[in-house]
């Protein structure tokens, strides 16, 4: 399943996904026809159960995707939305009244402000068709047509500032927190992105050339490439962790190990990238910056390392055991 479902998302993700559609998604152009093809698919309710319309696969199946749709920089939320679906259905929400479109997950950020929800820096909402935030410790479901978006002044973000009245948000009350679906997310979408940072570096450092050869052959770049692999295979194992779970939702410890691992992983991978291409790396032409104002807004976005490791932190300390006894536990619970 690993194989065939990750073929199948890395081969509609080339074709659709291209860094072209990257760049229009940023000034703000339509791309409503990748998603469409993305959602043709099925990928979108991949996690949902059968009996509610979708493919009932587990979470591990899913993480191939995820992978993808980083390597590729997906213009729109398809990680979030499989796990925003399977959220929805697990709460017993009728497959009738599944919001229709991408749906981007916000689990910090937004706040009830009169008869307004208003967020500054609201996760995909320029290319997402609803938000699920959470509020108070209340579930919301935003529309965005409903909404009043704008740029948040950041250069190529897809996030923005938004705001909805009362009325148009829908209360979904209670339930599992949404930073977990949230980190699970975002370490599978950087887990991709890391990976195609270093193909590119590796291509970079074996075609350019200095003193007459490669400067690949250097033993200087030769050791920062292999810190960055080192860094790309522990996030890789990092997003392995997280995408483990049941009824397709996540472990919140398994989540936070994943989150924070990628997030500790992003900016080593960034720098040492920018550092083998030299100056061509920032250009707005070359794509690499593409990757790497991404993996350093994902860092951040639903907490950074520091924010999961205080939580992984918290949580051996209440269990009186430490967190790699902890982790060990949360899975030989799973089998």
């Amino acid at each position: 399943m690993d194989t065939l479902l990750g073929d199948a998302a890395e081969r509609l993700f080339a074709q659709t996904c291209t860094p072209a559609l990257l760049r229009a998604a940023e000034q703000g152009l339509p791309i409503d026809a990748a998603w469409q093809a993305c959602e043709d698919a099925g990928f979108a309710d991949a996690l949902v159960p059968e009996s509610q319309g979708g493919a009932g696969l587990v979470l591990a199946d899913a993480l191939p995707v995820a992978v993808a749709a980083g390597r590729h920089l997906c213009p729109y939320p398809i990680a979030q939305t499989m796990l925003a679906r399977a959220w929805l259905a697990a709460i017993g929400q009728a497959p009738q009244a599944r919001p229709a479109g991408a749906i981007a997950i916000a689990p910090y950020g937004l706040a009830m402000d009169g008869k307004r929800i208003t967020g500054i820096n609201v996760p995909w909402v320029r290319t997402a068709a609803h938000v699920l935030a959470e509020i108070n410790g209340q579930a919301w479901l935003l529309p965005v047509q409903a909404g009043c978006v704008h740029h948040n002044g950041v250069h190529g973000s897809l996030d923005g500032e938004a705001s909805w009245a009362m009325a148009d948000a829908q209360c979904l009350g209670s339930g599992p927190a949404l930073d977990t679906l949230a980190a699970v997310a975002y370490a599978g979408l950087m887990a991709g992105a890391m990976e195609r940072v270093l193909d590119m570096t590796l291509a970079h450092a074996n075609t350019r050339t200095q003193f007459g050869r490669a400067i690949g052959r250097f033993q200087a770049v030769q050791q920062q490439i292999s810190v960055m692999a080192e860094q790309v295979w522990a996030a890789r194992m990092g997003a392995q962790l997280a995408f483990q779970g049941r009824d397709g939702l996540p472990q919140a410890l398994l989540a936070a190990v994943g989150k924070a691992r990628a997030s500790q992983a992003a900016p080593l991978v960034a720098d040492i990238a920018h550092a083998v291409h030299g100056a061509m790396g920032i250009t707005a032409e070359f794509d690499l910056q593409l990757y790497t104002r991404r993996l350093r807004d994902w860092r951040r976005a639903a907490g950074s390392e520091s924010y999961w490791h205080e939580r992984i932190g918290a949580h051996a300390l209440a269990s009186n055991a430490s967190a790699l006894d902890t982790v060990r536990t949360t899975l030989q619970g799973m089998a």
